[in-house]
């Protein structure tokens, strides 16, 4: 009885020691703290990581900051500038029409109109709605966009398919005011009403006080300065019509004996007639359609 009881005694004190920490078992806290040093490193590096990406955008070309600091925003989403200066032709066949500027002109030409029609309201404390209206409209029109689209230098960024040199000069200087108008629907997308603003205010705010020219139809204006030359009447005549029938382009040219002809492009033929005599009529110096000689 007493031999068991001392058996009991050492096997216990036995298990009690077998608890105690053995010797040279002391490198587990080691490891801890060689892994609370790596984590502070890899965070070091990630930071720097971060702050190279934000300091650098992914994405944009030289040639694409360019471009922005002439518009003057620096966009988030640089795809929305590469599609307000890319033309349909551009396009490859398995790409959709919207990433073109068509979708972006039809959002720009309404966001330019409720922005002038702020500036006007806010300019011309004492004009009427039929004063503001004419304003608007010379404001508004393809042949101011396309004033303010050939200031910036956008002429030569415009993105084209497969056309010959002169075909391709003629093309681009047709749709100025279009690829204006998409312009600031990129902007106002990009960056809201405020950015869309600050881009009209800064490139309409001295055409706006300007006195204010009567409003012609250009065709009219080159019948009237061809009577004028003794010249029959200006002859228009379809060139061209490409897309798909719900969004035609039509490209017409106009003749006047003794001038090369001058062409235009819109979205129908009455909008391409009215471009190919505003391009007869700046190319051949008429002033306002009246009689220069």
């Amino acid at each position: 009885m007493n031999d068991d009881t001392h058996d009991i005694r050492i096997a216990s004190i036995a298990g009690e020691t077998s608890h105690e920490p053995l010797p040279g078992r002391e490198d587990k806290p080691a490891k801890k703290k060689r892994s609370r040093g790596g984590a502070k490193a890899a965070a070091k590096l990630a930071a720097k990581s971060a702050a190279k990406s934000a300091a650098k955008p992914v994405g944009k070309s030289a040639a694409m900051a360019a471009i922005e600091a002439r518009i003057g925003h620096s966009f988030t989403d640089p795809n929305l500038l590469t599609a307000a200066i890319t033309h349909v032709s551009a396009l490859k066949p398995s790409r959709k029409r919207g990433e073109s500027y068509q979708r972006l002109e039809f959002l720009g030409d309404h966001v330019l109109g409720l922005i002038v029609s702020d500036m006007l309201y806010r300019t011309f404390p004492n004009a009427d709605e039929g004063e503001m209206s004419k304003r608007l409209a010379d404001l508004v029109r393809k042949e101011s966009c396309a004033e303010v689209a050939k200031s910036l230098g956008l002429t030569d960024d415009i993105k084209l398919g497969a056309v010959g040199a002169g075909a391709g000069a003629r093309l681009r200087k047709s749709v100025l005011g279009d690829i204006c108008e998409a312009v600031i629907g990129a902007v106002f997308l990009d960056g809201g009403y405020a950015a869309a603003a600050d881009f009209v205010e800064r490139n309409w705010t001295e055409r706006m006080q300007r006195p204010r020219r009567p409003l012609r139809d250009p065709k009219t204006v080159l019948q009237e300065w061809a009577q004028g030359k003794g010249l029959p009447t200006p002859v228009y005549r379809e060139v061209e019509r490409t897309g798909p029938h719900h969004d035609p382009q039509f490209r017409v040219a106009v003749d006047l004996p003794g001038l090369a002809p001058a062409e235009g492009v819109g979205g129908s033929k009455r909008a391409a007639e009215k471009v190919a005599a505003s391009v007869m009529i700046e190319r051949e110096g008429v002033a306002g359609g009246s009689n220069d000689g």
